[in-house]
């Protein structure tokens, strides 16, 4: 019988969906190893697991074929030499956050849009102060998206800005067939092209060897100065240095973030005042269900591993997703 090792630590949801598991599947034996040194006593007879592996137990897991990350995106360093050396495939949680990380990045568009980055610093001045009728909206139907990832995220984020009339223009890494809602999609190499086309600049990429720092000064200096940027992906793909220095020479007109270089973001960074700036403390991600549509994958590629079929999301381990 085949062995799926639940890695610690472990929590109630964990302990639950080990529970779930065996129950569904008979066929599988799940072991929960709540310390590594239980994990340890097990890691060379499991063929599969789910969760942080850390390279001493993965020399000895010389049975592994499958590894179920316990995130969408993993932390840098979870895609350790070790693991993408050995032979397990690797996948990951992705597309479970679609429509609520689409909704926040909406909800960045439209505050943009409306003035709400002029207005939230006034209501806290009680500071009754009306932009100019014909100035600080942003008419969507006349405006651009570039969005940078079209996978799962961007795609539901291409489609909702597209509900709202916008021009929407795509550049990922893989992807090749443009999903509803982009009219135009290139490969990374066409992102410096496009950066001066938009209104709005929205990043959804994961951090990857590709993609650390991509966003820097000179990019920032190829948009528009009326543009905005927003990175709901992950912080490590723009250096906040140069964010905040774009910034402050007007070379962009503001920027939504929910994810940073350094989280917590230091109570004293300058982000936090500057006007123009609109924070979220990495919640991009928060909504119901979240943990029934982890649990989902992981039953369903359990499945799938019994019957030796394709897993589904499965990871490019060098390029971390």
């Amino acid at each position: 019988m085949p062995t799926l090792l639940m890695l610690p630590p472990q929590t109630p949801t964990t302990r639950g969906w080990a529970s779930r598991l065996g129950s569904a599947l008979p066929q599988l034996s799940v072991v929960v190893a709540e310390t590594e040194t239980e994990a340890a006593r097990v890691v060379a007879d499991a063929e599969a697991a789910f969760g942080t592996m850390p390279d001493v137990l993965l020399r000895e897991a010389r049975r592994l074929r499958w590894l179920q990350a316990p995130q969408a995106a993993p932390p840098a360093g979870y895609y350790s030499p070790a693991l993408i050396a050995h032979a397990a495939t690797v996948t990951n949680f992705r597309e479970i956050y679609n429509d609520h990380i689409g909704a926040h990045i909406m909800a960045f568009v439209l505050a943009f849009a409306r003035g709400f980055h002029h207005y939230l610093p006034r209501q806290l001045r009680r500071e009754w102060r009306r932009e100019p009728m014909d100035g600080g909206v942003i008419h969507l139907p006349e405006a651009t998206a570039l969005i940078v990832g079209v996978g799962g995220i961007g795609s539901e984020a291409a489609r909702l800005a597209a509900s709202f009339g916008m021009h929407v223009m795509g550049i990922d890494a893989r992807r090749r067939d443009a999903p509803p809602g982009v009219v135009k999609l290139d490969g990374p190499d066409a992102l410096d092209s496009l950066l001066p086309l938009a209104d709005f600049v929205i990043l959804t990429v994961p951090h990857t060897p590709a993609t650390e720092h991509f966003m820097q000064r000179a990019r920032f200096q190829l948009m528009k100065r009326t543009a905005f940027f927003i990175n709901i992906g992950r912080g490590m793909t723009t250096r906040l240095d140069d964010l905040v220095a774009a910034l402050r020479a007007g070379e962009i007109a503001g920027a939504g973030l929910d994810v940073f270089e350094q989280e917590p973001l230091p109570a004293d960074h300058p982000l936090w005042t500057m006007p123009g700036v609109l924070i979220t403390p990495h919640t991009a991600g928060h909504g119901p269900h979240l943990d029934e549509r982890r649990f989902e994958i992981l039953l369903d590629n359990s499945r799938r591993f019994l019957a030796d079929l394709p897993l589904r999301n499965v990871v490019d381990k060098a390029s971390w997703f």
